[in-house]
Order: structure tokens, then sequence, then C-alpha cells
């Protein structure tokens, strides 16, 4: 927000949580997902985390199973169970080896094992380490055509209505299908499936996953909640859902002097209590996964407890220590931590340290390289804002200003076309009041996302401060047309201050009078409609609008200031009334 006495405009920042990829990625909410497969091998969806301890294990038995399959040639139970060894691991080529040894050994003429539905089991999951290599060597994007679509679908009905146990295969081409991009191929063929084979969790499972990729969050929350009453002891649907309603509830920051009243948050803090109870529910199951505490450490963060949320991360960074979403989570809540902190060098310093560490030591194929340099820009921002707010840290200023711009303009060069990346540049150039260049920058963001709706509502924020309030007009209704519910009440209100500048004050009135309908108790529309008032001399009415922006934000300077003024206005009107009486 850039606020002056008279005028508080804000500018949105939004965080995304969109789903990962299926390894260890730094993400702002540790809302990645990972593939896997449950005891009869079936390909599901859930949170990633692995504990690195089980590293030494998973080798220790390997080489068992390897030594027993050698030594036992015609033991096709061994080789089963090495093929679904390598199967989780990610080592399909290996896993089908194994499974095709033990094919061969069940497909003997022997009595003794001729085993019809062990023999059924091996070569399902033969199909879906073949799906999986095959996918691995066309990593196309693109989504199947519809007459690949109808084949497909019409196939997977056929061998489902032949043998129930295919519905595995077919799910593992609907998880592929979805790790590869093609989200709306993977939902028709997940939904498919569902529709026939109604009680395959793990397939319900990828559907919400599906679903929440691409925002449609209701018909994600309704395949998480429905696989949780089917299944109340599920980690994977416990920790997508939780991840869900804090993608849902907790993505819209409020600026500076942006907080709503309490009834308004009761909804977010509602969310961030079943969150929470979903991931303790979780942690009962799997108390060992160091992803789920993150997640519920941020959780607990939305909800203003901070001291559980930093014990929870210091569980999940003990858990799994070279976690890069863990420790990224980590620095994350340093810079939290500093904002609140009255000496916060130092914590400022871990952070940087940690998020360079990220970029620097960590493993190109598991980091999203621009989301840990916005995460090393992020630290450079709070540092420059807390020096440039006192004037005995001015020393440097210029330097740490030039650190923060190098890692944001890091961050598009590692993902050009991430309208999110272009974003944060052109809000940290319009909060160093550098207009034209964050113009330049918001409308990169807007290019590559014409739908992004809060790069719109910043740009007519930088337009309007550039006084060229004829394109900010035309700007914030392009934003407004493209906005949640979430977000249109700040549009509202930053229309409203426009309108009040031209002096169309029932125009003004309206905007705010709509901003409070949407979010009551929303500050800085109480404070601005307060300056139509003043305007038009209701200073009765004005006085009342900067109370109650006092009553839900005390921090809001510009309503202090205007309160003060309105009062000393009110006196000397008194006054006049006075002395006109006394004449």
């Amino acid at each position: 927000m850039l606020s002056k006495d008279t005028d508080s405009i804000e500018g949105e920042g939004k965080k995304f949580n969109k789903p990962g990829k299926c390894r260890s990625k730094p993400s702002k909410t540790d809302s990645s997902i990972d593939c896997g497969a449950d005891a009869d091998g079936d390909q599901h969806v859930q949170l990633q985390g692995a504990p690195s301890s089980r590293e030494e294990k998973v080798s220790s038995m390997k080489t068992g199973l390897v030594h027993v399959a050698r030594k036992m040639p015609k033991n096709a139970h061994a080789h089963f169970i090495l093929g679904l060894m390598y199967q989780r691991l990610n080592q399909p080529q290996k896993a089908i080896l194994a499974y095709e040894k033990a094919e061969e050994i069940l497909l003997r003429p022997e009595v003794e094992i001729d085993r019809p539905e062990f023999l059924s089991l091996v070569q399902i999951h033969h199909a879906q380490c073949l799906i999986i290599e095959s996918s691995s060597e066309n990593n196309s994007d693109k989504e199947l055509e519809s007459h690949e679509l109808e084949e497909i679908i019409s196939k997977l009905k056929e061998s489902i209505q032949s043998d129930i146990r295919q519905a595995a295969v077919w799910n593992t081409l609907g998880f592929i299908l979805l790790k590869t991009g093609r989200v709306q191929s993977a939902i028709s063929v997940l939904s498919s499936l569902l529709a026939i084979a109604t009680e395959n969790y793990d397939c319900l499972g990828n559907l919400g996953i599906a679903y929440l990729q691409i925002g449609n969050l209701e018909s994600s929350a309704k395949c998480f909640q429905e696989l949780i009453l089917k299944d109340q002891n599920h980690p994977a649907a416990l920790v997508n859902y939780a991840a869900l309603l804090l993608c849902k509830y907790a993505s819209v920051v409020a600026g500076a002097g942006a907080n709503a009243a309490e009834g308004a948050l009761a909804e977010q803090s509602k969310a961030a209590n079943v969150a929470k109870e979903c991931l303790l529910a979780a942690i009962k199951a799997d108390g060992k996964s160091a992803h789920i505490w993150a997640n519920l450490a941020y959780a607990f963060s939305i909800s203003g407890d901070h001291r559980s949320s930093s014990k929870c991360l210091e569980k999940a960074a003990k858990l799994e220590p070279n976690c890069m979403s863990t420790r990224y989570a980590v620095a994350s809540h340093r810079v939290k931590e500093a904002e609140r902190s009255q000496d916060a060098s130092e914590l400022l310093s871990c952070a940087g340290n940690e998020m360079a560490s990220i970029i620097r030591d960590g493993d190109s194929s598991l980091v999203e390289l621009p989301i840990a340099w916005s995460g090393l820009a992020m630290v450079h921002k709070a540092q420059h804002e807390i020096s440039a707010a006192y004037e005995s840290e001015q020393n440097g200023l210029a330097e740490i200003e030039e650190r923060a711009v190098s890692s944001l303009k890091q961050a598009i060069a590692e993902e050009p076309d991430n309208a999110v990346q272009w974003h944060q540049l052109g809000l940290h150039s319009l909060c160093a009041r550098q207009f034209k260049t964050s113009q330049k920058y918001l409308k990169a963001a807007v290019a590559c996302d014409k739908r992004c709706s809060y790069a719109w509502s910043n740009l007519g924020v930088s337009l309007q401060l550039s006084e060229e309030q004829s394109h900010a007009e035309e700007v914030y209704k392009r934003a407004l047309s493209l906005a949640t519910t979430q977000e249109a009440h700040t549009i509202l209100s930053n229309m409203g201050i426009l309108y009040r500048h031209q002096k169309k004050y029932q125009l003004a009135k309206a905007m705010f009078t709509k901003s409070l309908e949407l979010q009551p108790g929303y500050a800085p529309a109480f404070n601005n409609l307060g300056l139509v008032f003043i305007a038009e001399g209701l200073l009765e009415e004005a006085k009342y609008c900067f109370e109650k922006a006092l009553e839900s934000d005390p921090l809001l300077d510009a309503a202090k200031s205007n309160l003060i003024k309105v009062a000393t206005m009110s006196n000397i009107c008194k006054g006049l009334s006075s002395c006109i009486l006394k004449e």
C-alpha cells in the first residue's frame, strides 16, 4: 500500500499455492505433490516428502531382495517385490525387468507355480511401468485430441468390465497425463474411470489434484472430502485437502493497513482450523513426514500462532534437513519473524544465507529456481524496507535495493513467461515509487497472463499515481472484470479514490460502499469514504468512517492523521458558529 495522510491506495500482493511437481521443490506453502504405489501398487498422488533416514534402509532392502532373487530364480514373489521396490524408487526400467522375470516364472507349465491371481497382479504392475517408461520418452505436454480420448475411454470401459483390477493401470495413465501437464486429458480419463470404479480411492485423489491444478477448487474439495469420508485415515487425502484450504483461504495477502474486521476473517480462521485438524490427523498416521509438519507450520502461521509454527518447522527440519522445500519454508518464516522483531538483522541474515544455499547447493532437477530466486528477493526486499524505515540504517540502502532487483530479474530469467515473477518486480518498483518502471514490468505480467487480475489492479494503481487517470480507470475496470470476490474489494476501493480525485463524489461513495459490502471492515475503504464526506462538508460522517477504519486496523496511520484533522476542523467550525451567534 502506498499512502499519504489523505489517501491510501493499496497495491495488492498475492501468493500462489499451486501444486508442484513430484520432487522436493521449494514452494510457498509446501503444497507440492508426489506419486507412489499403495499396498496393491495403485498409483496415487500426495504431498511430497520422504525422510532421508530411509535411504540406508532402502539400500539394504534392495541388496537383500537382489540376493534372494538370484539365489531363488523360481521365486516369482521375490522378483515381484523387487519390481515394486524399483517402481516406488521411480526406476521403471529396472522394475520392468523384475516384473518380466516374475511373469516368466508364473507362465511356466508347472503345477506348483500355477497362480493366475498373482500373475494378473504382476501383469498390472508391469503395464503401469510400461506406461511410466513410455511417458518419460515422450514428455509432450500437449493435450490429447478428442478422438484419442474417445478411443482411450472406450478401451478403458471395455478393459474394466472384463477385469476390475485393470483400474490400477488406467489410474496410472491418468496420473501420467497429470504429471506431464495434460490436465484436461487426465480429468477426462480419471472421471471416466471413477464413474465405473467408484471405490477407487487413488483415482479419486488424483482427480482432486487435477481439479486443484486448473483452479477448480470446488470440484477439488468435493473429491478430497468424499475420499476422507470413505477413508478417514487416508494421509494423502488429509494433507491434500488441507493444502487446498490453505490455497483457497490463505493465498491473498493483505497489504499494510489493509486488515479487515474480525467477522471478515472468520472464514479464513475456520479454514485454517480445519486444515490444522486434517494435518494433525495425517501426522498421527505418518509422524515422520517432514512435509506434513511444514504444512502444519503454515496453518499455524496464518492463524497467528507463530510459536507453534516455529516448533513445527523445527520438527520438519530435523526430520529432513536436506529437503529444499522445508529449508525454503524455514527461511520464509525467519523473514516473517524479522518483520515482527526489534532486531531483524540476524534473522534476515540467516534467511538470506538459507535462500542462497538452496540456489547454490540444491540439485537443479529438484529445485524450482524461479521460486528460489524469488525467495532470496523476498529477503532483500525485507532488508530494504526495514533499513529505509530508520534513518540510522540508510547506509548501503542502494546496494540492498540493487540486490533485490537483481534477484527478481534472475527469477524472471529462469522463467520468462511467468506472470507472477514479472508482477513481483513491478510491485517492487511501485513500492519504490518508480511508476514508469513499474508500468513496464506490470504490462509484461499481463502480457504473460491476460487474466491476472491483481497485475491489472496494480497497473491501475501505478497509472493513477503517475496522473494517468483515464488509463487507470480503464485498467481498473479490466481488473474488476477478472477479479474474484477476495480481490474485488481492493480494486473497488482504489476506483473510489480515483473518482474522489476527479470530484465524482457519488461514484466514489458507490465504490467504497460496494467494497465494504464485499469485505466488511475494510479499513482503507472506510478511510477514503471519510475523505469523501469531508469534501462534502459532512464532518460527523467523516469522523465515524475514520473511527471505523482504526477499529479495523489500529496501525493505519492515514486514518489516525485524518481523524485528528477532522476533529480539529469540527472544533473550528463549532467555534465559528459560537462567534456568529454572539454577534
